[in-house]
């Protein structure tokens, strides 16, 4: 693979699960060659195998907290592929706690995961979307940067600040073909959802399948929606 991939390639974050794993499912379908990053590297197998083509596509396990594991993913994707046409921002931590119970352990844990992580890729990638004058990048936020549930102090804060990245992305990549995008989703039936609400708080029929956020990630991704690049881009849940 040390030639320019034919594929377009994307790095998703958060590829184990969730909508992660459905936004893979959904690129690697489109012809995408993926590259999985997530803390578990039994979980990323796991979604290889469920690709299209898995021989296709790689894994590459690591906490996004850390800036070094970062950049060596982007490295180790353009000496794989020789490109990367997009990064999908998908990881993701959301403790619940009240403002009197969150500590700097809690305010760490968000930002570096949520935001740095998010950061640290697109600033690795920048050269090379620059060179190659193409680059599209999409965060997965929340709706509750407007609206927070009460106890996500810190979550809601870290997503907001990646709607920020996606206006600075627009802003200065602008003349180089670089797009951004902040997804925000409402409740997604997702793990990270349930360790906070169960079924009797928020109903099953309430919320959004990760397919549905996978469908809106993947037409960023794609250039399917570069006229919104820089925006927040709402999907609510029922």
């Amino acid at each position: 693979m040390t030639e320019a991939n034919a594929h377009p390639v994307s790095i998703i974050t958060g590829a184990g699960s969730g909508i992660g794993a459905a936004t893979a499912r959904m690129l690697a379908g489109r012809g995408h060659a993926c590259v999985l990053v997530g803390r578990s590297a039994d979980k990323l197998e796991e979604v290889r195998a469920s690709l299209a083509e898995p021989t296709r596509h790689l894994t590459m396990p690591a906490d996004v907290a850390d800036s070094g594991l970062c950049f060596d993913i982007v490295d180790r994707t353009l000496e794989a592929y020789g490109r990367v046409d997009a990064l999908v921002l998908a990881a993701g931590t959301a403790p619940k706690l009240p403002i009197e119970r969150t500590t700097e352990e809690t305010l760490e844990e968000c930002f570096f995961v949520n935001t740095f992580g998010s950061a640290f890729f697109v600033m690795r990638a920048w050269p090379h979307f620059k060179e190659r004058r193409t680059g599209r990048v999409v965060f997965v936020s929340t709706l509750g940067t407007l609206d927070p549930f009460p106890g996500f102090f810190a979550y809601a804060a870290s997503k907001a600040a990646v709607d920020s990245f996606a206006r600075s992305i627009r802003a200065e990549g602008k003349s180089h073909g670089i797009h951004a995008f902040a997804v925000n989703p409402g409740c997604v039936d997702t793990a990270i959802l349930r360790r906070n609400f169960p079924e009797k708080v928020i109903p099953r029929e309430r919320t959004l399948p990760p397919e549905a956020i996978a469908d809106v990630i993947a037409a960023c991704a794609c250039g399917e929606r570069d006229a919104e690049s820089g925006t927040v881009i709402p999907v609510p849940s029922p």
